[in-house]
């Protein structure tokens, strides 16, 4: 059957519109109506039936549109009952007439909406133009490169080849295209011909390769981006980095080597363009890949207690089948080094010939010689990492064997062995950066101060869980074995100790000493004393490992012992899946170093944090998610899967992981029958309470009745995002990456209540001030300190209107501007300036530096439509000024309460005696205490960054003003005064970061 022609033109959008089709058309009322829509052969009037009105009425002329809008980007839709059961990317809306009226459509699919949006659009920037689109559609760019590829691989010059040699073209051209797909599409053309041949004419090679390698979704993107011509030049390029794609401190330079290394045409490379083939190449270079290459180096403070950091662990590394048959093979640890694991485990057993060995204890069949383990280990600890590794030691030898295993220890790994006896005089562990290139050994110690050669020890604790299990527990009691003094002398910061209790240890647990928990006690501890867990891991470093009873080495959810801020939960890397794919997608951050920094909330002394807490975690930022899933790329078919034949019916999960306030899934509708290029155009918004712990994986499935087949995923952590119009490239179920299967996805990140990162936008919703979520303090019952709280009520409340009052006075510009919260302020901008010029296209308003703030002043008589775009423009600057001016003030207050608070903090628990706290009451006032310090410290750190965002905003808006041509034409003082007005606002910032703020 004949594949359905895609749209790869302006012309191909206009003759659908010609051809008409039904829309639904929202009334203000919010009652909906279905009318078939055509736009007349003349190009000049939109139509359409039934209607009450007369035929010549119910029309729309395109001379009378202003713009058109993609989304419920109008009054009309979000004022609408109804509007929560639209698909925001099946609406659009034609906004016409002097008052800016609005005729508010829905498309029965995205794809439908975009051909519209598109043509219209095509037509209204080109008027008369457009009429002779249809005929000249063959002449531009991209046919002329396509004619001379076909001229040079045409030796003969008869303008014809064979069909062997035009495919071979096409797939040098773009080789994701399957050869199979590339001969059915001549066949197809051939036959719409009626022509029987192995030849193809010039004609046929463009006409197949404009159906097979133009992506719909792409050349919508395209038109859009490039002001409605089917091209980019060097400044749609740079608006759209800057504006979409959030690339800082792009230059002109820049963009023209884009076009140069993506273009593929000659004239395109010699005009500086980019057409719709280099486009899509560019956007699936690693360019526009997901993940932040910002995060493919070192980017954390490495310098903090190595308790501070989750690691990278690996379970049973010798392993690389399931725990009760798997043999132990050298490549389990050349697989976990070479992924950047930075703790592994060495089972070690007396083995023949006075030569210890690693083996699997409860399958004997194969063994490693431990000196050769130890060698490979040599060998690769630190190709993928600089930072520490450690050697989780579970020693089953005589005493004998393992005096051997010191002399090979000692031998191989010579000083990069860290010895070095802890000092009590520290309170913390040395940090990565101080261990660089060392290897530590975790494992028993002999008792201090006694100088013994040997003596005996407690089983390691994994060993003394599975003899419990095997046992009587009410008859247990734990196993002994012997321990050489130089095998005890090994160990350093990392001495293993039985856990009992959280306050025996804050109150005896030496900084170096550290625990293992198997899989059912941390769960246990982490769901009935999350906050004392979390405080228990400030200081001390926790290893969590599997259960035993996981006979098929399958994996703990690791993201469950991360929010309790445990450091090593050792995983069964020889195990694929969910469970492996966080893991692996966590440590990709950080430049893979194994490494990865708590939140700061996780790591202050006094500072407090549950992971378990319902809502806002006091002292972080929270964001909301917004991700458009548009489209797929040549999904392969799922292994094993054969009900369908070569068929899939695709659709994608998204998945949020972090701590359980933040933990959603959101899945697209399945589109049937495509694997090549699925067109899912579907947002989701995804609400975030602790942004430093979320991560985000995309799962691609096949919807099958018989069960959903796995076909692709990718886990990135939230932090190393991207926005923008981003490419994921899709991982197996073992995690490789499958060579052009990708989804294509467009990712937001804003902040929900002010401050955050200013490159990642703003504000999503508006936030009224009787439903404004105010952090509150909690009463320590300790009066004194709750005086001092007291003072802060104000200033708190004050900061969160500051941010809050600048947030909705800048979703109020956008939404008369018609954008989504989203949109980047250049781009309101950019909007804005064409709504306020008069009817000979000539700003009406003009650029006026006021203060170094960038105020509009009217050149005359305004609109109605245009004063009341003005006053919400004069309103956010207002807004953003008084933020900016008094931040300072209330920042400083906020803080002097923080440190007057601090001042008592050693004194808490003499205060709570005082006053007659004691037992769970006095836990409950320092728990309090720790709150409110969070409280204190985060809510100025937002009240920062919202000052410094809108700094950014301010030079922002100016260079937009600039670049629209808003300045008064003529006025080179009035240029020279806006220079002088943004160097102004960058010292102010740079001044503000190397003072208070």
């Amino acid at each position: 059957m004949p594949s359905e022609k895609k749209i790869s033109s302006a012309s191909d959008c206009i003759s659908f519109m010609q051809a008409g089709c039904e829309l639904k058309k929202v009334r203000p009322s919010s009652r909906i109506y279905n009318r078939f829509f055509t736009l007349d052969p003349d190009l000049q009037a939109l139509r359409w039936e039934p209607s009450k009105k007369d035929v010549e009425k119910a029309k729309l002329e395109i001379s009378a549109v202003k713009e058109i809008r993609l989304g419920k980007n109008t009054d009309t839709f979000r004022n609408n009952g109804l509007a929560d059961q639209i698909s925001e990317d099946c609406a659009f809306s034609i906004i016409h007439g002097e008052n800016y009226e609005s005729l508010d459509l829905v498309a029965n699919s995205a794809d439908v909406a975009n051909i519209w949006v598109s043509g219209l659009r095509y037509l209204v920037s080109r008027s008369k133009q457009a009429l002779d689109l249809i005929d000249g559609h063959q002449n531009t760019p991209r046919f002329a490169w396509l004619r001379s590829v076909f001229e040079a691989a045409d030796v003969d010059g008869n303008g014809i080849m064979l069909e062997d040699t035009a495919v071979e073209l096409i797939k040098q051209l773009n080789p994701a295209l399957k050869e199979s797909k590339i001969r059915l599409k001549f066949k197809e053309i051939q036959r719409s011909k009626e022509k029987l041949t192995t030849r193809v004419t010039q004609e046929e090679f463009c006409e197949a390769y404009t159906e097979l390698c133009t992506r719909p979704e792409v050349y919508f993107l395209l038109v859009q981006i490039s002001k409605n011509k089917e091209y980019l030049d060097a400044n749609d390029l740079m608006l759209f980095l800057e504006a979409e794609q959030g690339v800082m401190h792009i230059t002109e330079e820049m963009c023209l080597d884009i076009i140069h290394r993506y273009e593929f045409s000659e004239e395109g490379q010699l005009k500086g363009f980019l057409a719709i083939d280099g486009f899509t190449q560019y956007l699936l270079s690693p360019e526009c890949d997901i993940f932040d290459p910002e995060h493919q180096k070192v980017v954390q403070d490495m310098t903090q207690p190595l308790s501070h950091y989750y690691i990278n662990a690996s379970h049973n590394t010798y392993l690389v089948e399931d725990q009760v048959r798997g043999p132990a093979d050298i490549n389990g640890y050349v697989r976990a080094l070479k992924m950047g694991c930075r703790s592994i485990e060495l089972d070690v057993c007396d083995g023949p010939d006075d030569e210890p060995i690693i083996c699997n204890r409860n399958s004997m069949t194969s063994s490693l010689a431990f000196r050769h383990v130890i060698e490979v280990i040599n060998k690769l600890a630190f190709v993928s990492s600089e930072y520490p590794l450690i050697l989780c030691l579970g020693n089953h030898c005589s005493v004998e064997q393992q005096k051997v295993m010191v002399l090979q220890l000692r031998k191989v790994f010579g000083n990069k062995l860290y010895t070095d006896t802890p000092l009590s005089s520290e309170a913390y562990l040395p940090s990565p950066e101080k261990l660089k290139m060392k290897i530590i050994i975790k494992g028993k110690k002999l008792p201090y101060g006694q100088d013994l050669l040997e003596g005996e020890v407690t089983d390691e604790d994994e060993e003394a869980e599975i003899s419990r299990r095997m046992s009587e527990e009410s008859l247990w009691e734990p196993k002994t074995t012997w321990l050489c003094k130089g095998l005890s002398d090994m160990v350093s910061i990392c001495k293993s100790v039985k856990f009992t209790d959280f306050e025996s240890s804050m109150k005896s647990q030496n900084y170096w000493e550290i625990c293992s928990f198997s899989e059912s006690e941390a769960s246990k501890i982490s769901n009935e004393y999350p906050e004392d867990f979390v405080n228990y891991n400030k200081k001390f470093l926790s290893r969590i490992y599997p259960s035993a009873m996981r006979i098929d080495s399958s994996n703990v959810n690791p993201q469950d012992f991360w929010n309790c801020g445990c450091q090593i939960v050792a995983m069964n890397y020889q195990t694929p899946g969910p469970m492996m794919d966080l893991h692996t997608g966590w440590f990709l951050q950080n430049g893979g170093c194994g490494y990865v920094l708590r939140p700061s909330v996780m790591r202050e002394e006094v500072s407090y944090f549950s992971a378990n807490t319902k809502g806002i975690v006091p002292g972080a930022s929270p964001q909301v998610l917004h991700v458009k899933i548009i489209s797929g790329q040549n999904f392969p078919k799922p292994k094993g899967a054969c009900a369908k034949g070569d068929v899939i019916d695709p659709y994608v999960c998204i998945e949020v992981h972090g701590i359980p306030a933040d933990c959603a899934e959101q899945r697209t509708k399945t589109v049937q029958q495509n694997t090549d290029n699925p067109i899912f155009d579907e947002s989701f918004e995804f609400q975030i309470n602790l942004p430093e712990l979320a991560m985000i994986r995309f799962v691609v499935l096949d919807d099958d009745y018989i069960g959903d087949e796995f076909i692709g995923q990718y886990t990135v952590p939230l932090e190393c995002l991207q926005p923008g119009y981003r490419h994921v490239p899709l991982r197996s179920f073992v995690g490789e990456i499958m060579e052009h299967v990708t989804l294509f996805v467009h990712i937001a990140i804003t902040n929900r209540s002010g401050g955050g990162k200013a490159q990642k936008r703003s504000l999503s919703v508006r936030i009224g001030k009787k439903t404004r979520d105010y952090t509150m303090l909690r009463n320590t019952s300790l009066k004194t300190i709750d005086d001092i709280f007291k003072l802060a009520v104000h200033p708190l409340g004050e900061a969160t209107d500051m941010r809050d009052n600048m947030q909705n006075a800048i979703v109020s510009v956008k939404e008369l501007c018609g954008l989504p919260p989203i949109t980047s302020l250049k781009q309101c901008i950019l909007t804005l300036s064409s709504r306020l010029v008069n009817s000979d296209n000539v700003p009406s308003v003009a650029l006026n530096m006021k203060d170094n703030f960038p105020y509009l002043e009217p050149l005359g008589t305004l609109t109605d439509v245009q004063k009341k775009v003005l006053a919400a423009y004069d309103l956010m600057i207002q807004e953003s000024k008084l933020l900016i001016e008094t931040a300072d003030a209330v920042y400083d207050k906020i803080v002097q309460c923080q440190k007057t608070g601090m001042e008592f903090h050693e004194e808490l628990h003499n205060l709570g005696t005082k006053e007659g706290l004691k037992g769970r009451k006095l836990s409950k006032a320092i728990e309090s205490f720790a709150w409110n310090i969070t409280v204190l410290k985060g809510q100025g750190d937002l009240l920062k960054n919202a000052k410094n965002e809108a700094l950014e905003n301010m030079k922002q808006i100016q260079l937009a003003c600039l670049s629209c041509g808003l300045s008064r034409a003529g006025s080179g003082a009035v240029d020279a005064k806006s220079k002088r007005s943004l160097e102004a606002i960058e010292e102010k910032e740079t001044g503000d970061e190397n003072g208070r703020l």
